[in-house]
């Protein structure tokens, strides 16, 4: 089961069991909800293709009381209908669950309008937006579970890759994987999979992150051994560099953002080939920290 599918089954569950919540969407994955389950077909709302007013609409809906969950490719979601979350949804402190698919290039063979490697970026300018990556469907669906009621905005950024394995994580709290003393690796989400065979055997701290924000900084601060800092992103690099000086400002420190670099990607090709170019495999991370640390 990817990310996608455990999306349905976990809001499907929820539905049955709390009648707050309401999927709104925009074509995006509608067939993929059991819309004969007398129990909540009535909640799960297709607009077609129009994103800007899914997400005005699921503003409506979070005005009645409800528990809006809107969803779509990620460009779709975050991007197109931007002023919508900030307008319909911050500025008037309402609360919605937004869960995207296809970050950053899952669907590259697409080319760049289905790209969305800005989402976090963007996001992280709206006050108050929680922002969750998480690492496999397991880790999804336990974080969905965990936050989905909390009166906050919340994004999720959904990803075909999966880590290796599953770990027992928590709403804004990092992971402790490793502990060593040369540096201290965070690797978001679904980065997982590439840093573990990239930090094998070299004395660092490994921390894990699946919620961007609120940013864990306490953990950070207690586990950290050493003044360089590597931060390896599934989104354009650098977008927890703020969270980490703000964590760390009483020590200098270094930091090497790794990520998405901050350019245009127009080739198409698969999500691994993409990968391939631009150093996000183990070898390539392995190479960027060795360079750091030398």
């Amino acid at each position: 089961m990817n990310m996608r599918q455990q999306m349905v089954k976990t809001l499907e569950e929820l539905m049955a069991c709390d009648e707050r919540l309401v999927v709104v969407l925009a074509v995006i994955s509608y067939s993929l909800f059991n819309q004969t389950t007398s129990a909540f077909a009535k909640r799960i709302l297709n607009l077609g293709i129009m994103e800007q007013t899914m997400v005005s609409v699921a503003a409506g809906i979070a005005m009645e009381g409800f528990i809006p969950v809107v969803h779509s490719i990620t460009p779709f979601l975050v991007e197109r209908p931007f002023e919508q979350i900030k307008d319909d949804f911050c500025y008037q402190q309402l609360s919605g669950k937004f869960i995207s698919t296809g970050a950053s290039y899952d669907y590259s063979t697409e080319g760049m309008t289905h790209h969305g490697s800005g989402d976090v970026q963007i996001l992280r300018s709206l006050p108050g937006m929680q922002i969750v990556v998480p690492g496999t469907p397991g880790e999804f669906d336990a974080l969905l579970r965990e936050s989905y009621a909390n009166g906050a905005n919340t994004y999720f950024r959904l990803n075909v890759q999966s880590n290796p394995r599953e770990y027992p994580v928590r709403f804004g709290k990092l992971a402790v994987l490793k502990r060593g003393k040369q540096a201290t690796v965070i690797a978001v989400g679904p980065m997982l999979a590439a840093v573990l065979p990239a930090v094998e055997n070299m004395d660092v701290t490994l921390l894990y992150c699946t919620t961007v924000a609120p940013f864990d900084g306490e953990t950070l601060r207690e586990t950290s051994q050493s003044s360089n800092i590597v931060l390896v992103e599934p989104y354009y690099g650098g977008a927890l560099t703020p969270d980490i000086w703000a964590a760390l400002q009483q020590s200098p420190i270094r930091i090497e953002a790794i990520g998405v670099p901050h350019q245009l990607l127009t080739h198409y090709g698969t999500p691994r080939q993409h990968d391939e170019a631009i150093g996000l495999t183990p070898q390539g991370i392995r190479c960027r920290i060795e360079a750091f640390l030398a």
